[in-house]
């Protein structure tokens, strides 16, 4: 008896020649011939064709000697082989970007996949004096070849040529020519009481460029890319 209905005309797969496309909005698909991509431990929902897994847990010896001694951390795995390869993150939305010689720094928890030409650093972001702020971490991400993050909502991407201000966990990168600073001193549980925003962690930035902010915090990470939600228990030890 044949099957009635839209529903494999509908979400049938994308057609693309590009290495990283948006298969959806929550769904990335990567066609392997341009060569081995780094993604995400865990993103594969699907693949067709011959690929092959391969956990580089923090990247090389420099930063799994760093990710030990400072906690920092993104859960990778180089795939590589023929074929097409499907990506996706808890159902966030996949944003895909390309770079020509350049650099974002983007928040740990958002990266999804970046072609192997790209060369990637883990570090901790902390605030003058070294204070850590709230366990966050970046990828710098520097070089040519396409980029996938995800963001909890559509995103938005403001022009930091006017002072730019924003909550640590919504954040999700910012370009190269931007400069970020962190601030504390936002009145944290008692400016809450008070009336204020009660938020502790904030990101300034000046500069050229653009900072992406998300509808959403991003959950804690401990470490060792495992998520934690985050609350008022955190601040308070």
């Amino acid at each position: 008896m044949p099957i009635h209905g839209s529903l494999f005309e509908e979400f049938k797969e994308t057609e693309a020649r590009d290495q990283f496309t948006r298969q959806s909005s929550k769904m990335l698909k990567v066609r392997m011939d341009y060569g081995p991509v780094m993604a995400r431990t865990g993103s594969m929902v699907a693949y067709q064709g011959d690929i092959r897994f391969a956990n580089k847990g923090s990247g090389g010896l420099s930063k799994m000697l760093k990710s030990s001694l400072t906690g920092e951390g993104v859960p990778i795995m180089e795939c590589s082989g023929q074929g097409e390869l499907f990506l996706a993150d808890d159902a966030a939305d996949v944003q895909v970007l390309y770079l020509d010689d350049d650099m974002v720094s983007v928040n740990g928890a958002n990266v999804l996949a970046f072609s192997s030409s790209i060369d990637w650093d883990i570090h901790r972001v902390s605030a003058r004096g070294g204070m850590m702020a709230g366990g966050l971490f970046n990828v710098s991400l520097r070089g040519s070849g396409y980029v996938a993050i995800t963001t909890k909502g559509e995103p938005i991407a403001l022009d930091v040529s006017t002072p730019t201000f924003a909550d640590a966990q919504a954040v999700v990168l910012w370009t190269q020519a931007v400069r970020m600073q962190i601030r504390t001193d936002t009145g944290g549980i008692g400016s809450m009481l008070r009336g204020g925003t009660g938020e502790m962690v904030q990101m300034a930035f000046s500069g050229q460029g653009h900072v992406l902010v998300q509808p959403a915090e991003n959950a804690a990470n401990t470490g060792s890319g495992e998520r934690r939600s985050s609350g008022l228990s955190d601040f308070l030890g």
